[in-house]
């Protein structure tokens, strides 16, 4: 009987594994993170700046023609290769 609940439990999450794999693939594709180089170009405005800690900093961009923002982090580090991480995101 415990069995039969463990192939019956295998089959169901097979099944939802398969269904989200084929919803998945129905999503748009994502589009890539924006750089700074990109943002700037594209004309977007440094609207906050901070240091967050020593090597870290989080910089805030505005564009009048959007309705939401994007934040950089970006990361400083010599002993890193590279030695600038940049992760930049919507803010909606």
């Amino acid at each position: 009987m415990r069995n039969l609940a463990a192939c019956t439990l295998s089959i169901r999450l097979a099944g939802a594994s398969l269904a989200m794999l084929l919803l998945g693939g129905q999503a748009s594709i994502p589009q890539p993170a924006p750089t700074i180089e990109k943002l700037v170009a594209d004309g977007w405005e440094v609207a906050g700046y901070v240091a967050a800690w020593e090597n870290r900093s989080l910089i805030l961009f505005k564009n009048k023609t959007q309705s939401y923002l994007v934040q950089c982090s970006v990361l400083i580090d010599v002993m890193r290769s590279p030695r600038q991480v940049v992760y930049c995101y919507e803010l909606h």
